[in-house]
């Protein structure tokens, strides 16, 4: 069997996997696998891998490059292409009107270069607010401390729409104080008038674990693709 054989028989096998994980978390919660929807992470992942996972009816994909997304959504319009990487205002453009979701927004510069594109373009922009729930200095995201301000701020931006709130807790540290508290964070905003319908968070390591916290979303890579060098 070839390379690229192997390497499409595993992303069906992965996928695979991932869903029947995906099933049995939400089985274990009490909760319907219908209301979680998996986005198959497809950073550095070449577009023929890609289209493979699309034939088994993955129809989420999410990006971390601005300019890698620009590329690879075009090629599978029938999908539905979420960004979830530190975004930058000038590659804004890149993605309003083209993403379904920007998973990532977390200051109020970003927020309004979303807004006057999308405003440009006559499009309503979905968004999650990202909160860095373990303020660490590297990571991106929205101090909780800071995330009202930011919350009021999103109903000055008709062309912005609020659907959620995104995390990512600390590597190597056990996640399940850090889902706890951006689901905390997620029903206050909810109980304060905001659109909560999305709450993503969990990836290939500790998506079952989040399950078990309320997350509608869940975003797998490396569990899907396996091993992505940069290249």
């Amino acid at each position: 069997m070839s390379e690229e054989a192997i390497s499409m028989s595993s992303i069906e096998e992965n996928l695979t996997q991932v869903r029947e994980r995906l099933h049995a978390a939400a089985a274990s919660a009490g909760r319907s696998p219908g209301d979680i929807t998996l986005v198959a992470v497809s950073k550095y992942v070449e577009a023929q891998r890609v289209a493979q996972a699309a034939a088994m009816g993955q129809l989420d994909f999410g990006e971390n490059h601005a300019q890698e997304f620009r590329d690879k959504q075009p090629q599978f319009p029938q999908c539905r292409w979420h960004f979830i990487g530190q975004l930058q205002t000038n590659k804004v453009k890149y993605l309003v009107g083209k993403a379904c979701l920007i998973q990532s927004v977390d200051r109020e510069t970003v927020l309004r270069q979303i807004e006057r594109t999308a405003a440009g373009l006559g499009v309503i922009q979905d968004i999650l607010i990202e909160v860095n729930i373990a303020q660490e200095p590297a990571k991106g995201g929205v101090a909780p401390g800071e995330l009202d301000a930011l919350l009021d701020m999103t109903a000055q931006t008709p062309h912005v729409r609020l659907r959620g709130l995104m995390s990512v807790p600390p590597a190597g540290q056990e996640p399940d104080r850090w889902f706890a508290n951006t689901r905390e964070l997620w029903e206050k905003a909810a109980r304060q008038g905001f659109s909560m319908e999305i709450l993503s968070m969990g990836m290939s390591h500790d998506f079952e674990t989040a399950v078990g916290y309320g997350a509608t979303m869940v975003r797998v890579g490396s569990s899907i693709f396996g091993g992505r060098p940069r290249p």
